[in-house]
C-alpha cells in the first residue's frame, strides 16, 4: 500500500500545529525585537531586562506540569486552553508599564507557552509511525523559527502604524483565532472522523509496541529515575541558551554593539531564524540518511546531534567579527546548527517513552532546557555591561560539545 493511498490527514494536522508554533514564538519574540524601544521609553536597565526575560523562563520551566496536564486531559481541550491563555496574556502586554509589570506578564506567558513542545511531542507520538517522527518533529519546529522571523517586520509595522503595543495586540488576537480552529478540527487518531482506516492502520503498525500507552501512566518521579531522561534533559539545558540569545538579546546586541537601527533590525534579525528553519529539516534528513545506511535510529539521532554541536562552534566567533554582516552570518550558522541538534534531541522523547507519558517526559526535558536559558540570561543581564557579549558567544559555541558527550553516554538503545 503506497503512502498516497494511505492518506495524509496526519500531515494536515502537523501543518495546523505549525501554526501554533508560529504564534507561540511570535508572541514570545515580540518583546525581544521591541526591546530597544521599550527599554528606552520605559527607562528599563539591562539588569531589569534580564529579570524580565528570566521571569519568562521561570514560567516556561513548569513544562512538566503542562505536559502532565496534556497527558491527562488530552490535546484537543488541553492545548486549546493553553493557546487561549497565552494569547490573552500576550494581549495584556499592550496595557502594561514598568519592568515589574512586564516581568509578571512574562512569567504567566512562559507558564502557558511551555505547553507547546510537550504538545508537539505528544502529537508526533500519537499520529506518526516511527520512521516519520523525526520529519514531523522537524516540520512543526519550523514554526518556532518562523514565529521569530515574523516578529521583526510585525514590530516595525506596528511602530509605524501606532506603537509597539499594537504588535502584542495582533499576536494575541491571532492566537485566539487559532485556538478555535484547533478545538473544532483536532481529535485523536482513534476518534478523528476524517481519518481513513488505511491511514489509522498505517500509523499504528509503524509504531513500536514497547511505546504503547500503559495502563498505569509513569509518574514524573519514575521518569526521573531513568538515565535516558537525563540523557535528553542535560543536552537540552546546554543547548537552549542559544535560542534565548537569538530571541531575547540579539536585537539589543545588533542595536547597541553593531549600531543597527529598527529598520536594519527588521531587515536582518530574521535571517538567523530562517537558517534555523533549514536546520529543522537538516537534522531529520541526516537521521534518515544514516538509517538508510543501516544505522540504528537512536545512534542516527546521536550523530545528528553531534554534527550540530560541531557546527555550533562557529558561534564562538560572533563577537570577534569586525564586519557586522559577518557577525550576522555567524549568527545564522548558530541558528542552523542549533535547530539541527535541538530538533533531534527533542524528538528523542517520542523514541524513548510511552505515548501516555511522552508529553510529561518532553516537559521535564523542557524544564532543563529553560533552566539553562534562565541561568544564561541572568548571567548575561548581570555581566554584559562589564564584559560585553564576546565571552557569552564563546560559551555558546562550546556547550553543545559537552551535550554531545552526555547524549552518547546516558542514552541507551532500547532492547
Amino acid at each position: 500500500m503506497t503512502r498516497t493511498k494511505v492518506g495524509k490527514l496526519r500531515w494536515t494536522i502537523i501543518v495546523l500545529f505549525v501554526g501554533a508554533m508560529v504564534i507561540n514564538y511570535l508572541a514570545r519574540s515580540v518583546l525581544g525585537v521591541a526591546a530597544p524601544i521599550i527599554l528606552t521609553e520605559q527607562a528599563i536597565s539591562n539588569v531589569e531586562y534580564g529579570w524580565i526575560t528570566s521571569a519568562f523562563q521561570l514560567g516556561v520551566m513548569l513544562q512538566p506540569a503542562a505536559g502532565y496536564f496534556l497527558d491527562s486531559v488530552g490535546l484537543r481541550l488541553g492545548f486549546t486552553l493553553c493557546v487561549a491563555a497565552w494569547s490573552l496574556v500576550t494581549l495584556a502586554h499592550a496595557f502594561v508599564n514598568g519592568w515589574f509589570g512586564f516581568a509578571a506578564l512574562r512569567g504567566l506567558l512562559g507558564l502557558a507557552e511551555g505547553s507547546a513542545q510537550p504538545a508537539g511531542q505528544k502529537l508526533v507520538a500519537e499520529w506518526f509511525p516511527s520512521r516519520e517522527r523525526g520529519l514531523a518533529g522537524g516540520v512543526y519546529n519550523i514554526g518556532a523559527s518562523f514565529g521569530a522571523v515574523f516578529a521583526p517586520p510585525l514590530v516595525a509595522w506596528a511602530v509605524m502604524m501606532h506603537s509597539w503595543r499594537l504588535a502584542f495586540v495582533m499576536a494575541g488576537a491571532i492566537g485566539l483565532v487559532w485556538a478555535l480552529l484547533w478545538y473544532f478540527f483536532y481529535d485523536t487518531p482513534a476518534r478523528h472522523r476524517r481519518l481513513r482506516p488505511a491511514e489509522r492502520d498505517y500509523i499504528l503498525h509503524g509504531q513500536e509496541a514497547r511505546l504503547a500507552a500503559r495502563a498505569q501512566r509513569p509518574s514524573m518521579l519514575s521518569l526521573l529515575r531513568q538515565r535516558e531522561m537525563w540523557g535528553i534533559a542535560l543536552p537540552r539545558m546546554l543547548a537552549d541558551p542559544v535560542w534565548g540569545m537569538l530571541s531575547f538579546w540579539m536585537p539589543l546586541y545588533l542595536a547597541r554593539v553593531r549600531g543597527f537601527d529598527l529598520t536594519q533590525i527588521a531587515l536582518f534579525a530574521w535571517l538567523p531564524f530562517l537558517a534555523a528553519d533549514m536546520g529543522c529539516l537538516f537534522g531529520p534528513a541526516v537521521v534518515t540518511f544514516l538509517q538508510r545506511r543501516q544505522i540504528d535510529l537512536i545512534d542516527a539521532r546521536r550523530w545528528a546531534f553531534t554534527l550540530g554541536a560541531v557546527m555550533m562552534t562557529g558561534m564562538a566567533f560572533v563577537g570577534m567579527a569586525t564586519n557586522p554582516y559577518a557577525a550576522i552570518a555567524l549568527l545564522c550558522l548558530g541558528g542552523f546548527a542549533h535547530q539541527t541538534l535541538s530538533v533531534t534531541v527533542i524528538t528523542m522523547a517520542s523514541d524513548l517513552f510511552p505515548r501516555n507519558a511522552v508529553a510529561t517526559a518532553a516537559g521535564l526535558a523542557g524544564l532543563a532546557g529553560n533552566l539553562g536559558v534562565l541561568l544564561f540570561t541572568l548571567l548575561l543581564g548581570q555581566m554584559v555591561d562589564q564584559v560585553g557579549y564576546g565571552p557569552f558567544f564563546i560559551l555558546l559555541g562550546v556547550l553543545d560539545l559537552v551535550g554531545a558527550v552526555l547524549i552518547w553516554t546516558l542514552v541507551r538503545k532500547p532492547t
